[in-house]
């Protein structure tokens, strides 16, 4: 507990009358099994799991006085949703302070971020603009940790032609020095909005850009993408505006399911410990549509957490069946979870990555897996 109240400065309490509108909430609900950091105590965390801390700045986006309202207006349809995962300690520690600018944010949000990432909690951020990202992968810098990031988002943030942070902050992610993305994954780009020369541009980098287009074709490929990642980030823009009406981006997109779908992927990973929603303002919502939308994308990371803390490690060798096999004269090992059936298959540096069965029938039939390529091009 001690080792937490130090962040406990740079955090608001929450006001769980406000968000239950003066009631309590009901039996069974996330708002009654959740620890929070309220008016009268700072929670002891030292069981929690995942703990949430929502942080409005939205100067990244160009808005310099509202520190937006998003992450209370989530939690007042989150807690009202039946906590099915009696297997997770949940906590929220509250919002944010708002920085005197917004580098103050970034330094405070990474400060709480990196702090609890060392004490080996999952963290979920309530944004916020999508800017927001750069905090996340600061705490891992400060430890200097190498790490492969997941944003899921319509647009891709390189427009160095906006004065806004929100628009070109993965420049400084991508290739700012000394450089700790090892390898960087865009799940939804809608073609449209992005410039040819940027993709190709990341191509070079060896990044992975996924279109929405095919993603929504055969979204389990994208479970092993984001299951090698530790960062994962979502903006609601990536949602058609159907699906979350305070998105004005675009009519076009993923719809509710699959954002649930990609959220469980998130939760599923062992090695996902930082996970950030951006882009929802409250003013442009429509019923709180989209604020029960995020909520139901959130109850489904605590469902994929819980699924995937039933997984063995891989050198439990009894919990895997073992395919060994030879493409394109290169002897490889799949491995098939028996508790999940996930798919990994191994380098030959004799790592592991997490892969899929398309990956296992492309290399019985004696070619060679694209995503097995793209990681011997990294490594």
């Amino acid at each position: 507990m001690s080792d937490f109240l130090n962040i406990a400065d740079f955090l608001s309490p929450i006001n769980k009358g406000e968000l239950s509108f003066d009631q309590d909430f009901k039996e069974g609900t996330i708002g009654s099994n959740i620890k929070v950091h309220d008016e009268e105590s700072f929670p002891d965390i030292d069981e929690a799991d995942l703990v949430f801390i929502g942080c409005g700045e939205q100067r990244g986006n160009g808005h310099h006085l509202a520190y937006s309202a998003a992450p209370d207006a989530i939690r007042r349809q989150f807690y009202q949703l039946y906590f099915w995962h009696q297997d997770l300690h949940i906590a929220d520690l509250g919002n944010l302070r708002k920085g005197a600018d917004l580098a103050d944010t970034y330094a405070a949000l990474r400060t709480v971020i990196n702090e609890l990432i060392n004490e080996r909690k999952t963290v979920i951020l309530l944004g916020g603009s999508h800017d927001l990202t750069l905090a996340q992968y600061y705490a891992y810098e400060a430890n200097k940790s190498i790490v492969e990031v997941t944003n899921v988002d319509a647009l891709i943030d390189l427009n160095l032609d906006s004065d806004f942070r929100c628009d070109n902050f993965l420049m400084e992610m991508l290739t700012g020095e000394p450089n700790y993305v090892r390898h960087y994954n865009h799940i939804g780009f809608q073609s449209y909005y992005v410039h040819p020369r940027m993709l190709e541009t990341l191509d070079k980098l060896r990044f992975d850009c996924f279109r929405v287009g095919h993603v929504k074709e055969s979204i389990d490929e994208m479970e092993p993408v984001i299951r090698n990642s530790q960062l994962f980030s979502f903006d609601i823009s990536a949602l058609a505006h159907a699906y979350a009406p305070a998105n004005l981006n675009s009519p076009n997109g993923f719809n509710g399911e699959e954002s649930c779908v990609l959220m469980r992927y998130a939760g599923m990973s062992p090695n996902v410990n930082t996970i950030g929603i951006y882009g929802y303002d409250p003013d442009n919502d429509l019923h709180d549509l989209t604020a029960k939308q995020i909520s139901q994308m959130l109850w489904y990371l605590l469902d994929g957490r819980s699924r995937g803390r039933k997984e063995a490690k891989l050198d439990e060798r009894d919990s895997f069946s073992e395919y060994h096999m030879a493409f394109a004269e290169v002897d490889t090992t799949f491995l098939q979870s028996k508790k999940t059936g996930r798919w990994w298959m191994q380098l030959p540096d004799k790592r592991f990555i997490a892969c899929s069965y398309k990956d296992y029938l492309l290399a019985s039939s004696n070619e060679i897996p694209e995503r097995w390529l793209r990681a011997q091009e990294r490594s």
